[in-house]
Order: C-alpha cells, then sequence, then structure tokens
C-alpha cells in the first residue's frame, strides 16, 4: 500500500507537490470515481489509478536492454552530452540507471533499471558475472596474449599494481587490425582498453554483446532499447 501522491510520482505524472495539486483538482480517478486526497493509501497491486482519463500502472521496476550508441553518456544526466536514459522515451520510472557504464565510445549491451539489488548481483567482482566484448584491435593479437590476460594484467600506473582478473581471449582474426572476443568478470575503469594497452596493442572499436545471461539483441540497432522479457529477467 503506498499514497496516491507518491503512486504518481513515482510513475513520472510530476514531482509530489504537482501530483497533489493534480489530485485535488480532480484529475485522478478510479472505477470511474474521483480521489481528492493525495493522503489516500492504494494497494499498487491491484488498483488502476488514471489521470485526466488515461489509466496509469504502477511498475515497482523496470528493466530495459539497450543497444548503446558511440556518443552517449552512460550516466542518468550529463550537462553537455546526451545520456542513455535520453533515449528511453517509454519509461515510467524517474529513477532509473544505467546498471554500469560504457565509455562514451562504446558501444552495446546496456541494462538500464532501477533494481539496485539485482545491479549490484551483475557488476560485483565477487559474483563472478561474465561480461563479453567484441572488439578490434590495433596490433597482432597472439597466443602469448592469450596467456597473458589468462593469468591477469597488471594495468597499474607506475610502480602502484592494479592486476585484473583471469580473463579469456578468444582471437578470432588475427592481423594489423585483430578482432577478438574477451569475457572477464569486473568492470575497471577502461579496463579492456588498459588491458590491451599493457601488451602494446590499442582497441579502435569495442562492443559489449553479454552480460550474464543477458545477451544483446541482435534485432536492436544502435540507440534502441526494449524492455526485459520475463525470461530474461528471471535469468538474471
Amino acid at each position: 500500500m503506498i499514497r496516491l501522491d507518491k503512486y504518481l510520482a513515482d510513475m513520472g505524472i510530476g514531482t509530489r507537490q504537482e501530483v497533489k495539486k493534480y489530485i485535488r483538482q480532480g484529475r485522478v480517478s478510479a472505477g470511474g470515481a474521483a480521489l481528492k486526497k493525495p493522503e489516500l493509501k492504494i494497494d499498487e497491486t491491484k488498483e488502476c489509478i488514471a489521470f485526466d482519463g488515461q489509466e496509469i500502472r504502477y511498475a515497482a521496476y523496470e528493466y530495459y536492454m539497450m543497444n548503446k550508441p558511440a556518443g552517449v553518456i552512460s550516466a542518468t544526466r550529463d550537462g553537455r552530452d546526451r545520456t542513455v536514459l535520453d533515449l528511453i522515451e517509454s519509461r515510467k520510472r524517474k529513477d532509473l540507471f544505467p546498471a554500469g557504464r560504457l565509455d562514451k565510445d562504446t558501444e552495446g549491451l546496456l541494462l538500464i533499471t532501477n533494481d539496485g539489488a539485482l545491479a549490484h548481483r551483475l557488476l560485483s567482482p565477487e559474483k563472478h558475472v561474465d561480461k563479453v566484448y567484441y572488439a578490434r584491435v590495433r596490433g597482432i593479437v597472439t597466443d602469448e596474449d592469450v596467456r597473458i590476460f589468462r593469468e591477469g594484467v597488471d594495468i597499474g600506473a607506475g610502480e602502484e599494481e592494479e592486476r585484473t582478473r583471469p580473463a579469456k581471449l578468444e582471437i578470432i582474426e588475427s592481423g594489423p587490425v585483430s578482432t577478438v572476443r574477451l569475457t572477464i568478470q569486473e568492470g575497471k575503469f577502461h579496463q579492456v582498453k588498459r588491458m590491451f594497452a599493457c601488451t602494446g596493442k590499442e582497441v579502435v572499436y569495442l562492443k559489449r554483446e553479454r552480460m550474464g545471461s543477458l545477451v544483446l539483441d541482435a534485432s536492436l540497432n544502435p540507440g534502441e532499447y526494449r524492455r526485459l522479457t520475463e525470461e530474461e529477467i528471471r535469468g538474471l
């Protein structure tokens, strides 16, 4: 049971003060009857509220899969650049956030939700959740690089050691610009780029394909998104 004004504010109708005004103006109803008390308790699991005649169904949690495009920031807000939340026009919740971040120039799978407990499980290095990336790398990737990544790479600056967890590096094609698939279980700052830089190579394209059981939908073009299915949510 939650207050009527919180119900509407959570669903993005307005701030708490704004929705209180709407309620007192008689713009909110249930079953055709106007509801004029902001403090009225509502069973959000059963009741459906209408605002200006349009049904507003309560969603405690929302889960979106996005194919993040390059040039967009993985943040809730930014003073200069577009954020991933700016792209989601269909969202109900105002408390959504990206579960983990992708660099501005990195593409691919991004989970956007307001489920903090789920985000923690996916992002905690102690949970050993695989994050799989496809990359194009300037430089010839060798079996020696596979061994180095498997043992963990020191990506620290200067004398300060910062060793990654063991990672699985798969060579798809080796050449002046190699293509690879990399699986890691953590998310240090610029980690993939720093790992390859330690072997004298440069990542020129990076795309996340999978996070745990969640696989990027191949039908989503960069910038497109969709809600997660119930099966995908259960899998996470």
